[in-house]
């Protein structure tokens, strides 16, 4: 079932992190228990105003930054443009599906904690695919090497208007097994499709584009990560190290690092998280207060 959901920055999901969640959590039972593997496609996802102007400053020349895939069997035809190769408002964009408030709607939708976006938009950016183009069926790379993430989830934003059922380019979800498609998504003007990444989440477009001359197939691509808690094992833990530079501040250096590590080593983890926000209450009324 498809839901319509406004999201954009003049009804405040940009800016309201506990609006963006809740919004996400309404559509959480949906998305996650989709077959065969979570996902959910929300029509007329973004303000009209704000879609119609992603859609004006879609490149339309071609830069010297592109990524042009050509020739190959199972990618042929398609243009991967850089955010930070387009105009300022297209890149305002970008960086706005990568603000806390967005990833807190993902995080909310998906039940995927601590969300990392891609500063690099490594992949993604803007799509467009060209008569005879297509996609292959396929599991999507699972690392971004470049900062050692693991891949979690894919949004998928298209910019196509008056598309017609003829021209092909349905998005196609595929079983686990490859066994056969369970469904096909039309890429229309302001349908998002978000999904889980890994290791079996089979989706493309494989069948070549039927479009007239001049009609392309647009979307913008974000990918979205999480890191490994394999880190503790590499880095110690430790707080915020003050130095003294003098006697009377070594006082209270030994004092801050004598109580922070004994505390956290002898008391459960939500009393001593507790304790420490009583403290930040505390401190800041102090210090409004004068």
């Amino acid at each position: 079932m498809q839901v319509n959901l406004p999201v954009g920055l003049t009804n405040g999901i940009f800016q309201d992190a506990k609006l963006a969640r809740a919004l996400g959590e309404e559509l959480a039972g949906e998305y996650c228990f989709a077959e065969p593997y979570p996902h959910i496609v929300l029509d007329n996802f973004l303000p009209e105003a704000m879609a119609e102007d992603i859609l004006a400053n879609f490149p339309a020349e071609k830069l010297d930054s592109d990524v042009n895939y050509v020739g190959g069997y199972f990618e042929h035809n398609k243009r991967q443009i850089l955010p930070y190769a387009c105009n300022q408002a297209a890149l305002n964009y970008f960086l706005g599906f990568n603000s806390a408030p967005f990833l807190q709607f993902l995080e909310g939708l998906t039940a995927v904690d601590a969300l990392i976006p891609d500063p690099y938009f490594s992949g993604g950016g803007f799509h467009e695919i060209t008569k005879g183009g297509k996609l292959g069926v396929h599991a999507d790379f699972r690392i971004q090497n470049q900062l050692h993430l693991k891949r979690r989830l894919n949004v998928l934003i298209y910019l196509n208007k008056d598309w017609n059922r003829a021209y092909g380019g349905e998005f196609e979800i595929w079983d686990r097994e490859m066994s056969g498609k369970i469904k096909g998504i039309e890429p229309l003007f302001n349908r998002c499709v978000i999904f889980n990444t890994d290791a079996s989440s089979y989706h493309g477009h494989p069948d070549p584009l039927n479009t007239p001359d001049g009609v392309t197939r647009k979307s913008l691509a974000l990918y979205y990560y999480t890191a490994s808690r394999a880190i503790y094992d590499e880095v110690p833990n430790s707080g915020t190290e003050f130095q003294a530079r003098s006697e009377n501040e070594a006082q209270e250096v030994l004092s801050l690092k004598g109580r922070g590590p004994l505390l956290k080593e002898v008391l459960p983890p939500i009393l001593y998280r507790n304790l420490r926000n009583l403290k930040r209450k505390y401190f800041n009324k102090k210090t409004v207060n004068g």
